[in-house]
C-alpha cells in the first residue's frame, strides 16, 4: 500500500470517528455533513422487524435525531476493513457495539454487529459516507418494547 493510500484510509477512519462522536453528542447539523447528499441508510434492527431505510442526508439526520431524541447513546466501531475502490471511492466494514437508553424509561438495548459502508470523496476533498448498512448479529433489549 502506498503512503498516499494510507492517508486516504486514515481520512476515512477519522470520518467514522466523527460519525460516532457527533451522534452520541447529538450534534446533528455537523453529523449530517458527514453524508453525501444522496446517501442511503439501512438498519437491520435484529429483532425480526422490517429493516429501516432512509434516503438523503437531510432525511437521515432528521430520522436519526428523532429516534434518538432523549436517549443516551454510546457507539463504538472497531477493526475497520477499508478498501479504496477508486481515486474518489472506497468501501468499508466496521465491527460495532451500541448502547441506547431512552431517558427515564426502563427501556434500553445493547447491539452487536457490523457497519457496511461506501464512501465518496467530494470536490472539496472530503470523504463522506455514501451508503451505510447496519447489520446487527445480536440485540440485548431490556425493559418493555
Amino acid at each position: 500500500m502506498t503512503p498516499e493510500e494510507l492517508v486516504e484510509i486514515e481520512a476515512i477512519q477519522q470520518l467514522k470517528a466523527r460519525y460516532f462522536r457527533l451522534m452520541d453528542t447529538k450534534q446533528w447539523e455537523a453529523w449530517r455533513e458527514l453524508f453525501s447528499e444522496d446517501c442511503t441508510l439501512r438498519v437491520e434492527l435484529g429483532d425480526g422487524s422490517p429493516d429501516h431505510e432512509v434516503r438523503g442526508r437531510d432525511a437521515i439526520a432528521k430520522s436519526t435525531s428523532e429516534v434518538l431524541r432523549g436517549a443516551t447513546t454510546v457507539h463504538h466501531g472497531h477493526m475497520p476493513e477499508i478498501e479504496l475502490t477508486g481515486p474518489r471511492s472506497a468501501r468499508g466494514i466496521w465491527a460495532m457495539f451500541d448502547f441506547v437508553a431512552w431517558g427515564e424509561s426502563p427501556r434500553d438495548l445493547k447491539g452487536y454487529g457490523h457497519y457496511h459502508e461506501t464512501y465518496e470523496k467530494g470536490a472539496d476533498g472530503r470523504w463522506r459516507i455514501a451508503s451505510l448498512h447496519l447489520t446487527r448479529l445480536r440485540v440485548d433489549p431490556r425493559g418493555r418494547w
